[in-house]
């Protein structure tokens, strides 16, 4: 993962048979590389793109120049996208570009060029394919005229293996990029076996976690245990950085990842620029997609940012390449990127915005300051140290209208005066509650209050996790050679009654469940529905394999508690999902989306309390789990001998 860590700025690239579209379908014209599936164009029809596709203005060179002088690293492009259609010369199948007028193979094209390059070359490849006979489910449009019988999706799986292990041996990918994986067909038990097989060809590929199962919506970030090297946000940014992930934010340079003639709306350089200096420092890469042309060329508006990100990235590239996540949080004026060099640490700040009047102040730190520089300038900088503080002032005609790079060396690791984070696992609790205080920045202490004042140079200290038996006002503070340095933290945790236990005549072990039929958004009221069937089960699951569409279940019973206390329940489910526990909601994690969990607290007399699970799904995958465990305590799945039914 070094060189994909130090590299921070990549070029995304889709690009096929679709181009030739360019978004348009008799008359509509909102399309791009989805385009057989939103314009639901027979695959018959969309075959008679092979014989158009003929980009005899591609040039692989000048694509990886282009990207070279945009200051970019690598270079992920589509081998592969939902539609089947192949980049590259594969013994697998004829749906590939050697059998279009063009009989080129792009791939080792672009896989030489970059080799000669400073650029990595990196292929996207699809899980999801809307050509192959064998793959499975069909689109709900097309079943009617192309029926799944006959289909076997492990002929397909091992068709995917194969093409897989062809990339990786004939054009030596940097990183192996999935998607398609959320459709009901691809589980865990193809996802882990394919990132295995990645590993044994090429030992060194990166591979993304769109691989397996458990990327959470678009967010992107893997949840549980799954495969996968670097977490795959799409079209957004985390609001803050994830320590010790490796993640990548893939954004379009405009609104569609692949040619669209219509789609003008391109991001400007600044916003563009913006965003690379954002993401990194958070400790993230920049995937910026370019959506190719059927003639090979480049749209002019995606050539001209990158000609202007060169420009800059020129000047500022040290402040990108090669550095971590800054040790502040995201301030209003701009970022904060860092390098170390020995003993001592690079600050790299860009600055959007210059304050109206003053100088900007930097954030606050504690260590000595050697040296402060402007990138690309070399005098009209003007420096005011303070206590603890650094101020700056630079001209206007000397300011980068992206962004204006302040280097700053401090010597050793930074010591950010920051406030607090408060850790623990609930507001509220039933006995009693542990509570950690941290800070990342050595040199800090932190001083405490439990009686709802700010802590002073005179308040306890944190040097453990802190015990509360009584509803208390936490409040804590930063302090630096007993010098009060950061905003306090304030925090209630309040002791609660626990809700009491029911009594019920006679059980019998395990749930009812009722299956319901129909399309929706978010849950329905049951109440008004009629059941489609009725069961008994062990434990809250569906019905294998969990891939049926179009259906809901509630789950309905008596959960049993051994011991008095507040419980952590986690609700994962694709799509909305809902527990209710004596008849409050604990959980709702309703909506439609892919796999995703969501936690909730409820304090609970030792005895039987009463259970609601719901669960809807749409489409694609689908999948329900309910886990608990006593506040502090890891959580587990809960076992059928917890839980009843009215006998």
């Amino acid at each position: 993962m070094t060189w994909w860590r130090e590299a921070r700025f990549g070029m995304f690239i889709h690009w096929g048979l679709y181009s030739i579209l360019a978004g348009e379908w008799k008359g509509s014209k909102g399309h791009a590389e989805w385009i057989r599936d939103t314009a639901r164009i027979p695959v018959d029809e969309y075959e008679k793109l092979l014989s158009e596709f003929n980009p005899v203005k591609f040039d692989a060179k000048e694509w990886v120049r282009m990207a070279e002088d945009a200051g970019m690293k690598y270079i992920v492009i589509t081998s592969k996208h939902h539609d089947g259609f192949c980049l590259f010369d594969s013994q697998y199948t004829a749906w590939d570009v050697m059998s279009t007028p063009f009989k080129r193979d792009i791939l080792k094209e672009l896989s030489d060029a970059c080799k000669a390059s400073g650029v990595r070359f990196s292929t996207y490849h699809s899980i999801m394919d809307w050509h192959h006979p064998d793959y499975l489910p069909r689109r709900p449009w097309e079943v009617a005229t192309r029926p799944a019988e006959g289909a076997n999706f492990d002929r397909f799986v091992e068709y995917l293996r194969n093409q897989v292990t062809e990339i990786l041996t004939k054009y030596d990918p940097g990183v192996m990029w999935f998607d398609g994986e959320w459709e009901s067909t691809w589980t865990h038990d193809y996802g882990g076996p394919l990132y295995e097989l990645c590993r044994k060809v090429k030992p060194d590929v990166i591979v993304n976690n769109r691989v397996d199962k458990g990327r959470g919506g678009m967010a992107g970030m893997t949840e549980g245990e799954h495969a996968g090297d670097f977490g795959t946000p799409e079209q957004e940014i985390p609001a803050t950085g994830i320590p010790g992930v490796d993640w990548e934010s893939c954004i379009t340079m405009n609104r569609n990842w692949g040619f669209n003639a219509e789609d003008k709306n391109f991001k400007s350089t600044t916003e563009l620029l913006r965003m690379l200096c954002d993401i990194v420092s958070k400790g993230g890469n920049f995937l910026l997609n370019i959506g190719p042309k059927a003639d090979g060329t480049l749209p002019q508006e995606s050539i001209d940012r990158l000609r202007e990100i060169g420009q800059w990235m020129k000047v500022n590239g040290e402040s990108i390449h090669g550095t971590n996540a800054g040790p502040f949080e995201p301030f209003g004026w701009g970022r904060c990127t860092q390098k170390r060099d020995g003993n001592d640490t690079f600050l790299y700040f860009h600055v959007f915005e210059w304050p109206s009047e003053g100088p900007l102040m930097l954030p606050r730190f504690g260590n000595e300051v050697d040296k402060v520089e402007v990138l690309g300038v070399s005098s009209d900088l003007t420096v005011i140290f303070g206590p603890n503080s650094v101020g700056v002032s630079l001209p206007s005609a000397q300011r980068d209208p992206h962004a204006t790079v302040l280097k700053v060396r401090i010597k050793g690791k930074p010591i950010v005066f920051e406030k607090p984070a408060v850790i623990a696992p609930a507001l509220q609790f039933v006995n009693m509650l542990d509570v950690q205080l941290r800070v990342a920045s050595p040199g800090l202490k932190i001083r405490y209050t439990m009686d709802g004042t700010l802590p002073t140079n005179r308040s306890r200290e944190y040097i453990g996790p802190i015990r509360l038996r009584a509803t208390t006002l936490l409040r804590a503070a930063s302090f630096y050679n007993d010098e009060l340095v950061s905003d306090d933290i304030s925090v209630r945790f309040e002791k609660v009654a626990p809700w009491p236990a029911t009594t019920v005549p006679t059980t019998a072990a395990g749930l009812a469940r009722k299956k319901y039929a129909g399309n929706w958004d978010k849950l329905p009221n049951f109440a008004e529905l009629t059941p489609v069937a009725t069961d008994a089960v062990g434990t809250v699951t569906l019905p294998p394999p969990p891939t049926e569409e179009y259906v809901a279940y509630v789950f309905e019973g008596f959960l049993r508690v051994d011991s008095t206390d507040a419980y952590v329940f986690d609700l994962r489910s694709d799509d909305g999902s809902r527990l209710e526990i004596d008849g409050t909601v604990v959980v709702d994690n309703d909506g439609l989306h892919s796999s995703a969990a969501k936690r909730g607290v409820a304090p609970l007399d030792k005895g039987l309390h009463r259970i609601r699970v719901l669960w809807f799904n749409k489409t694609g995958g689908a999948d329900l789990e309910l886990r608990m465990g006593q506040i502090g305590r890891p959580l587990e799945l809960i076992p059928g001998e917890l839980l009843y039914r009215g006998g």
